[in-house]
């Protein structure tokens, strides 16, 4: 495990899945065209540190979670599926039972007091301190990363806010327009933690305290990123993941604490009076989502390693570098969706859906209409699914992590009078194919085998197999045919 990204970087280095870019390069699109060949090559490439970023004096770190074998080394673990087995080995722990499993009860446990956030009185982010008509934004390498985007967009950063009303921070990731040398704007969408304490402010006021980490450690990075309850603080998750206390360190202006081990700490207010034009911005979705108003970010103080580096990502058609952070969350929740709703056999959020656009679901399926239940109880499940546009529940027999297997299923076997829900409701701020803002319909598609319990009084037909005895016979003998190996598929 590492406690920096410089540590992360020597253990990359090491392995030789890190290329040191020496030549100059730009910001404005030039680093993000090299990340984008990079990521969608058969291997997701290498992580790139670039060391002369045109324009600025600070090395940019890019591509760094773009494979499942950097992924899996970012959170310390051997294959992410180990991630499921941590949170069922806390649950046997804890003795959890499933009422009381639900994911903000689960991180409140006594057990759990072990993997709290601690607070640390100096800290490596704030060895350089810049404040008032010192702070210059323009000093950090941010990319322009696509042709029609507004600006440069900070796009790893860790926005912590608190809720009025006292209680733990939160920390999600929004992505951050800079304006000029000491505004940004502030993507908190009308679903998100932030807007939802931006919405507590008593008594009229418009300023909230804020303060956004760059370039934590990899850990601290993928929690920011999961769908914890509000409440919750993802810290406690990363403390769970890195298997010891993340070291926090109080703001030097603001009431908030933050990563003490980060390269950079943008500290300040967001106006919610005061909103200003934020993007158009080339999202994760392989779109432009348009130019919107969103409030604006005022940066008061801006603190630093001695010798930082600038942690970013790009985002874009996939598959991207975040599609392993999103099979990450997707590994790690699986016991826990499984608590709530214990049916579910396994779940994929395939890349191509960018996450919220497609689930497939497998299923124990014990009665008639049992797969829209699963349907309703995954899209009540709040940050977690409620907004995946599209769910396809299939029987347990099915591997919904080959999605060409689902497909030929699903092909199969719906009838559309009988399989397909539609559901009105709440659907993601960047969901551009929705007829209002925020509001549209879901797609359910039950592809169970159906019986007579559910009207189908045909006979159901089997599926076509060889038989296990010629199977065998084949395998033994494969190499007096005089064939090449073959691998053996289900």
């Amino acid at each position: 495990m590492h406690d920096n990204v410089r540590e992360f970087i020597d253990a990359l280095r090491k392995d030789r899945d890190l290329v040191d870019v020496r030549v100059p390069v730009d910001r404005r699109l030039e680093i993000t065209a090299i990340a984008d060949r990079c990521v969608k090559s058969p291997s997701g490439g290498p992580a790139l540190l670039f060391h002369q970023v045109k324009d600025s004096a600070y090395p940019l770190l890019i591509n760094a979670f773009g494979s499942e074998r950097r992924m899996c080394r970012a959170l310390g673990v051997r294959r992410l599926d180990d991630l499921g087995d941590k949170v069922r080995g806390l649950l046997r722990l804890t003795g959890a039972a499933p009422a009381a499993a639900k994911v903000g009860s689960l991180w409140g446990l006594k057990d759990l007091v072990g993997i709290l956030p601690k607070t640390v009185a100096q800290a490596p982010c704030q060895d350089v301190v810049a404040e008032g008509d010192d702070v210059n934004l323009g000093e950090l390498p941010v990319l322009t990363c696509w042709p029609q985007d507004g600006g440069p967009f900070i796009t790893l950063p860790l926005v912590f806010t608190k809720s009025s009303g006292g209680g733990a921070q939160n920390v999600g990731m929004y992505r951050m327009q800079v304006y000029d040398a000491r505004t940004t704007g502030m993507h908190w969408q009308r679903h998100k933690h932030g807007r939802e304490h931006q919405a507590s402010l008593p008594g009229g006021r418009d300023r909230m305290p804020v303060a956004v980490a760059i370039g934590a450690d990899p850990v601290v990075t993928y929690a920011a990123t999961a769908p914890l309850p509000g409440g919750v603080d993802e810290m406690m998750l990363a403390g769970f993941l890195r298997g010891r206390r993340v070291p926090m360190v109080r703001c030097r202006t603001v009431d908030l604490k933050v990563p003490a081990e980060s390269e950079f700490v943008l500290e300040g207010y967001v106006d919610n009076s005061e909103l200003r034009r934020e993007g158009p911005f080339g999202d994760h979705t392989g779109v432009y989502t348009p130019a919107e108003d969103y409030p604006v970010f005022h940066v008061t103080c801006m603190t630093r390693r001695r010798d930082p580096v600038y942690v970013t990502t790009i985002v874009g058609r996939p598959p991207m570098e975040d599609q392993w952070l999103g099979k990450a969350t997707e590994r790690l929740f699986l016991p826990l969706l499984q608590q709530i709703v214990p049916e579910v056999v396994d779940y994929n959020l395939p890349v191509e859906g960018v996450f919220q656009n497609l689930a497939l679901v497998a299923i124990r399926k014990r009665y008639p209409g049992h797969a829209k239940k699963v349907m309703y109880a995954l899209w009540g499940l709040g940050h977690m699914l409620m907004l995946t546009r599209n769910i396809i529940v299939v029987d347990e027999r099915v591997d919904v992590q080959r999605p060409g297997e689902v497909a030929w299923v699903t092909l199969n076997n719906v009838d559309a009078g009988r399989d397909l829900v539609l559901a009105p409701g709440p659907v993601d701020a960047l969901d551009h194919a929705a007829p209002f803002p925020c509001l549209g319909t879901k797609l359910g598609i039950d592809a169970t085998r159906k019986g007579v319990d559910e009207g189908y009084t045909r006979e159901w037909p089997s599926e076509i197999a060889m038989a296990a005895s010629i199977e065998e016979l084949v395998t033994q003998r494969w190499r007096d045919y005089g064939l090449p190996p073959l691998i053996r598929r289900r």
